[in-house]
């Protein structure tokens, strides 16, 4: 009996937040720094183009499934991306990507109304030959976000990669920092910068800018472009997604 009043207590809180609006990772670099309610499903996707040097690669479906397993904790699964003349060291290739597996531990909020949110992750080698790292690659990262206003968010991430490339890591850091404006309740936009330094090869610099529209409270709409401001990143890229969410562990 205390084993059953136990399961409905956890029952009850886990489907407490299904009614909150949808909070993805998508479109911006800066993942989103709040998990997915306990219970929830929700499922990220989207398309991209990149264009460097006259070269465009094109990459989709960019899933990424988010399960919340409790009020603070989310498993992650990253879906390959399949690549479209995607550029590689031997030249450029087409065929999937790796896939990683995660979770993110919500950290916050803290009592400044800061929400903070820490994600590991790592990266399996599926992917094909000329496109897979071909190494189990880490991935740290913390991310930040706190109001400022009614309309105004800023947020920011630091990560921390070790990729692996032509067999040996490549250790990198990152740091990203980005501000947005609801412009109506569904609606809103902003504008991030991000900067990438590795081990071996030169900073990459970008600067992004996008939109994300809310039809329903659990569902997403998105459109992002990017430019890259330094040698070693792409000239531009522009791409669009679509979001949902479904709850699959109610309340009683």
């Amino acid at each position: 009996m205390t084993g059953t009043l136990a399961l409905q207590a956890n029952a009850q809180t886990c489907g407490a937040n299904a009614q909150s609006t949808i909070a993805t990772d998508r479109p911006q670099i800066i993942s989103s720094s709040v998990v997915v309610p306990c219970g929830s499903l929700q499922f990220e996707t989207g398309v991209q183009e990149t264009s460097n040097g006259g070269q465009r690669g094109y990459d989709l479906p960019e899933t990424a499934v988010r399960f919340g397993i409790a009020r603070k904790t989310e498993l992650r699964f990253g879906v390959p991306n399949y690549f479209f003349n995607d550029a590689t060291a031997s030249g450029f290739a087409d065929g999937f990507g790796d896939l990683s597996l995660g979770f993110k531990q919500q950290l916050g909020p803290t009592r400044g109304g800061f929400n903070v949110a820490l994600i590991p992750s790592v990266s399996l080698p599926t992917g094909a030959n000329l496109i897979s790292s071909h190494g189990y690659d880490p991935t740290v990262q913390l991310s930040w976000s706190r109001s400022l206003t009614k309309n105004w968010t800023v947020a920011g991430m630091f990560s921390l990669m070790w990729p692996t490339e032509a067999a040996r890591r490549n250790l990198a850091g990152q740091s990203s920092v980005y501000f947005d404006r609801q412009l109506k309740p569904p609606w809103d936009a902003y504008i991030e910068y991000s900067g990438a330094f590795p081990q071996r090869g030169g900073p990459q610099h970008v600067i992004d800018f996008g939109t994300a529209y809310k039809p329903t409270p659990h569902q997403q709409l998105d459109f992002h472009c990017g430019f890259g401001l330094s040698a070693a990143t792409p000239d531009h890229s522009i791409g669009f997604g679509y979001s949902v969410r479904f709850q699959v562990i109610r309340s009683r």
